[in-house]
């Protein structure tokens, strides 16, 4: 794929496309040609990212990480190819790209790239977006599961959850037969109980919780407040914003002392991976 193919077809903001295109006639890659290749492996990638990093240096707005991710992007879509997985799900996978730096601009004011500590996942083939989920396998042998991550724009509707983890078992079957699983876990804001408090009981948050048993929960986590108001995690509470029902409602727990945090849950699977699970009634 050329890459201002992968571009367009990510629908990356031609502002970005610009800088990218300063950054690619200052970029030596056969400098970093090794880089690349490890962080395109699972096994290898998050080291990669951090080699990379370090090589990297001064780097405003992460631009040249931006570029270096891109490029392997650009180069696993003939994995995809030889795999046999769809151009949708390889699209839809590496639209984190724009999306991430969507949600830095609405944050900050101006387009940069600041999720290149996570996005290492999708160049190497550990994490694919499906439907309106993500699904990350975990290739370190530690645990028989599959994590779902919940992109800032998913829908959470019964019928696009449903559907999504249906896609995924079948994805997941066909494209890695050998992998073996018994569970979906999540980490997530998402899954506290107090938005139970926060939401009505029919609400799509609610009703996703539900397909999880929680077994873990972080109150003081509040990283989930970039997420909820789409502004700086530092941000004063008196200056969030309250577009929402949910956001009126989480700033003023946050005035009155309270806090949403995160929780952690699983959704049982039977058998091996693709099998599925039901949400509990």
């Amino acid at each position: 794929m050329e890459r201002q193919e992968l571009y367009r077809l990510i629908s990356l903001p031609p502002e970005m496309i610009e800088r990218l295109q300063e950054v690619e006639a200052a970029t030596d890659l056969e400098g970093i040609e090794d880089t690349l290749r490890q962080m395109m492996d699972a096994k290898t990638a998050a080291a990669a990212y951090k080699s990379l990093e370090s090589r990297l240096g001064e780097d405003e707005g992460h631009m040249a990480m931006l570029y270096c991710q891109l490029e392997c992007a650009r180069r696993i879509y003939g994995q995809y190819k030889e795999k046999g997985i769809s151009q949708v799900v390889y699209v839809d996978t590496m639209k984190c790209f724009s999306r991430f730096i969507g949600e830095c601009n609405k944050k900050n004011g101006w387009m940069f790239f600041d999720r290149g500590w996570w996005t290492y996942r999708q160049v190497s083939m550990s994490l694919f977006r499906i439907g309106t989920l993500e699904f990350e396998l975990d290739k370190s042998g530690k645990e028989k599961a599959v994590a779902v991550h919940i992109p800032s724009d998913a829908d959470l509707s019964e019928r696009a959850v449903d559907s999504s983890l249906e896609q995924a078992g079948s994805f997941f079957r066909r494209y890695y037969p050998d992998y073996q699983y018994d569970k979906y876990i999540c980490d997530s804001w998402l899954l506290s109980p107090v938005l139970q408090e926060l939401l009505p009981r029919q609400s799509n948050i609610v009703r996703f919780q539900e397909r999880f048993v929680i077994t873990g929960r972080n109150e003081e986590e509040k990283e989930y407040i970039e997420w909820l108001f789409q502004v700086p995690v530092n941000t004063a509470y008196r200056k969030l914003p309250e577009s929402t029902a949910l956001q009126r409602k989480a700033k003023e727990l946050l005035l009155a002392g309270g806090n949403i945090g995160t929780a952690y849950g699983f959704m049982e699977a039977s058998g091996s991976i693709g099998s599925g699970s039901q949400r509990k009634e």
